[in-house]
């Protein structure tokens, strides 16, 4: 079994950092082959700017404390972009089920990390609760652009869950 490496604080920071990195790279697969005039795209680069904010705000902590970034990082960076890509040639729906399906997973994710947490680092806590409040509203926006019209929506949303599931998994260990 892989041992956790370093403080609860720093697993969160290393965890939810390579998330936010991931979630910039799922967008810009997505932008990359949906171009910005398809429907959808404004709102997928809003999103997109968003995480771009989120994982700068964990860079910094990360450089702060002294954090070692996940070693995944490269395998994020392909898997996400193509993530991205894929469901982006599936049609703007896909593109948005992506989305819905990455965001429940955040958003229960950084709420157990709020949980975990309770007052042990104020300074994280504020940074997760705002973020998943960014995220909820990101699922929420995908699911008004279609998401759940989406191609074999159930399956999709099923398989992108259970590989953020994972990838939360090994990014907090490795």
């Amino acid at each position: 079994m892989i041992k956790p490496a370093g403080t609860k604080s720093e697993r969160m920071l290393r965890v939810d950092q390579a998330g936010e990195y991931g979630a910039t790279r799922i967008y810009a697969g997505q932008l990359a082959v949906m171009g910005s005039r398809a429907p959808g795209a404004g709102e997928i680069a809003g999103m997109a700017a968003a995480e771009a904010e989120h994982r700068q705000v964990f860079d910094a902590m990360i450089a702060e404390r002294g954090v070692r970034p996940t070693l995944l990082q490269p395998v994020w960076s392909a898997a996400g972009f193509a993530l991205g890509a894929a469901t982006a040639l599936l049609g703007p729906e896909a593109a948005m089920a992506c989305t819905a399906a990455v965001e429940t997973e955040i958003e229960r994710h950084y709420s157990q990390q709020l949980d975990d947490l309770g007052d042990e680092d104020p300074e994280l806590s504020a940074h997760i609760a705002k973020f998943r409040d960014d995220e909820r509203e990101h699922h929420d926006a995908a699911i008004a652009g279609g998401a759940e019209k989406a191609p074999a929506y159930p399956l999709l949303s099923g398989a992108i869950r259970l590989g953020c599931r994972l990838a939360i998994r090994l990014s907090e260990r490795i």
